[in-house]
């Protein structure tokens, strides 16, 4: 589980601060290696990641079986957006040997299905046609990597796997400099999920995950058996988050016709003033530090020894 993944990460390497955590666990988290993270993050992609490219690739060729529909799927996974028939595409697949690919990775225990929640669309006559978009339309279910090594590996150092094996890094430093808080975004909203389950572990939760159909993309929708809604959003950028995310959260729960029992914002940097001035019953805010949470509940002795590279 990437909690236990997050956890071990931290009583291995100590970071001096959850943004320091979060940023380095979503590079090597689950590629069970001590991380120096008083180090530059780039430094250390270079140290332990690109001077060891053969061996980390080697490694990671068998765990798929050299198999090049497996890489493919696992690069087109890593750097789009998560669903499954997209990647089929951007990966050159088909249903056939992508759903193949897709059972074998599962398998292999290397990604998890994130499934739809969006109903059906069904006949209100059952003699009459749905609309031609709505019959066009297939729903599809998301991926996800279970360990974030493994993503960071396909999204950035599998392109530029000529280049490195040349010794050339420029590109793949520049690139990953240039993209670290998009990539970085995804682990911060499942570990935001998994924060916000967390305070709510006294209710029984029925439903929860991102949230997305052809009119409104949440990213995180968790449901309790009391009927509360809890609607999440998360920002992983450098500056503060005001008040109009605020309003955008909300225009999504009308699109989706949720009432909301409560907002809930995850940024890295923390928040406007007005925004904290509103904090409340209806609106919680977390910043990175609030993330300690997730670590002062557990101790060392829990260490997993869940790791992609020996």
């Amino acid at each position: 589980m990437l909690i236990d993944q997050f956890r071990s990460f931290y009583f291995r390497n100590f970071p001096d601060d959850m943004e320091t955590q979060i940023e380095y666990f979503s590079v090597f988290g689950g590629l069970g290696w001590d991380v120096d993270t008083s180090k530059p993050i780039l430094s250390l992609i270079e140290e332990l990641i690109l001077q060891n490219f053969d061996l980390i690739n080697e490694k990671i060729e068998n765990l798929i079986l050299f198999e090049a529909n497996n890489k493919r799927l696992l690069s087109a996974l890593a750097t789009g957006d998560r669903r499954m028939f997209s990647a089929f595409n951007r990966a050159g697949l088909n249903n056939g040997n992508g759903g193949a690919a897709v059972n074998f990775l599962q398998e292999k225990g290397l990604i998890q299905i994130e499934y739809s929640r969006e109903e059906v669309p069904t006949r209100k006559n059952p003699h009459a046609r749905l609309k031609k978009e709505e019959a066009k339309r297939r729903i599809s279910h998301k991926v996800l990597f279970t360990k974030p090594f493994l993503r960071f590996w396909f999204y950035f150092i599998y392109p530029h796997a000529k280049e490195i094996q040349e010794h050339n890094f420029v590109n793949v430093l520049k690139r990953f400099e240039e993209r670290q808080n998009s990539y970085t975004s995804l682990v911060f909203e499942e570990l935001s999920e998994i924060l916000l389950n967390y305070h709510l572990r006294n209710s029984q939760i029925l439903s929860t995950g991102s949230y997305w159909d052809a009119k409104v993309e949440i990213d995180i929708l968790t449901v309790t058996s009391n009927n509360e809604v809890y609607v999440g959003e998360c920002k992983w950028t450098n500056h503060k988050v005001n008040k109009k995310e605020l309003h955008k959260t909300l225009e999504k729960c009308e699109k989706l016709g949720v009432t909301p029992t409560q907002i809930v914002l995850f940024s890295k940097r923390g928040f406007s003033n007005e925004l904290m001035q509103g904090q409340g019953k209806d609106l919680a805010l977390y910043s990175s530090e609030d993330f300690a949470a997730l670590v002062k509940s557990s101790s060392k002795n829990e260490l997993i020894d869940d790791f992609l590279i020996d």
